[in-house]
């Protein structure tokens, strides 16, 4: 079994309810991870998508840091070629030193999906083939060797300890070796892929400041029930989702599984969805258990980030409830909720490293 297992939620939303209520959901998620023991907890961007909320990961890490004590915060990711890297690191700066030694700061390559968002973005698809460029820009924002701007200084950011992941799209995998960071990949659909993947990453791996060895975080959708069928159709709504997307152009809200299953599918549509449903991992406690060891033991990942999306949300609380069980992970006891503005405490000067009172290091 994984020794570490996270969360990354999309604020997806779902028929009938506001999109408020999606990033309320997600905060809310984010404490039951806290109670239930996950290591991190991550928070996704997407631009002009209708079934999912999550558009601004850093303003939303803030919420769920400022909503939970302990657990790890992060965003998986910031797309950077979205975003000038100065402000990247300005953001995520502010995050560390609100919530010292509790920030990650996954990053992924990926531009808007359609040319309309991208056009309003002010981007085009040749900004993500600049993602290496940038990530080291970024990177040089928050050590302090940048030397483009001598005058200009990330703050707070520069001198803090940010832990950086490298989310794995495309070349993803080859930037994160060379940068000598940890890689995200993904999904378990695609097993053989994603091993394929990590043996270039850790082949290619150069030790750096910020990671003396490969670290790897697979990651995909697990649902966990009571019985096989309880656990397939919690993945119904997001399989429905992706078909619906396939063959209308548009992501939608999550529907009931009820009312997906009731619905009169054309062959292709439900080619497509049958398709969605297949290679997830889902099932019992002990059925999953099983199939997670031989996903642990066939990519040798270091951690579980799992993705899990769905309309029924007491369904998805109890599936993560019996996967934090059947993994052994430590429940801890709800921590005080915290004041609306959390007291500024963080030291004036930079420290040495905030990580290095936590129990093992970050990833």
């Amino acid at each position: 079994m994984f020794r570490d297992i996270s969360i990354l939620d999309r604020s997806r939303t779902r028929e009938g309810h506001p999109a408020a209520g999606a990033l309320r959901d997600t905060v809310e998620l984010a404490r039951a991870a806290e109670r239930l023991g996950y290591r991190r907890f991550w928070v996704s961007e997407h631009h002009s998508v209708p079934g999912v909320a999550g558009s601004a990961p850093t303003v939303l890490a803030a919420a769920v840091a400022g909503a939970t004590g302990r657990i790890r915060v992060g965003t998986g990711g910031v797309m950077l070629p979205n975003h000038q890297p100065l402000v990247v690191a300005e953001q995520f700066g502010v995050l560390e030193a609100l919530f010292p030694g509790r920030i990650d700061m996954g990053l992924g390559r990926s531009v808007g999906f359609t040319g309309g968002i991208r056009r309003a973005l002010g981007r085009d698809t040749a900004d993500a083939d600049a993602f290496e460029e940038r990530l080291a820009e970024l990177l040089g924002w928050v050590d302090g060797t940048q030397r483009a701007h001598p005058e200009v200084h990330a703050r707070p950011a520069e001198g803090l300890r940010i832990p950086a992941f490298v989310l794995a799209t495309g070349e993803g995998a080859g930037i994160a070796a060379r940068a000598g960071l940890p890689l995200v990949v993904g999904d378990l659909r695609a097993r053989d892929r994603v091993a394929e993947i990590i043996e270039g990453y850790r082949a290619a791996f150069r030790p750096s400041a910020r990671g003396a060895e490969p670290y790897v975080v697979v990651s995909g959708t697990v649902a966990v029930a009571a019985t096989a069928e309880e656990a397939r159709r919690i993945l119904v709504p997001e399989a429905w989702a992706l078909a619906y997307s396939r063959t209308r152009g548009s992501f939608p809200p999550l529907r009931p599984a009820e009312e997906v299953e009731a619905l009169a599918m054309t062959a292709k549509e439900r080619e497509l969805y049958e398709g969605a449903l297949a290679g997830h991992v889902f099932g019992t406690e002990e059925q999953v258990a099983a199939e997670l060891e031989r996903v642990r033991a066939a990519t040798g990942a270091d951690e579980l980030l799992v993705t899990t999306s769905t309309y029924d949300r007491t369904a998805l609380l109890d599936s993560f409830g019996r996967l934090a069980r059947l993994a052994g992970l430590a429940r801890t006891p709800a921590p005080t909720a915290p004041p609306a503005t959390p007291p500024v405490t963080a030291p004036t000067t930079a420290p040495a490293g905030p990580l290095a009172a936590a129990p093992r290091p970050a990833p």
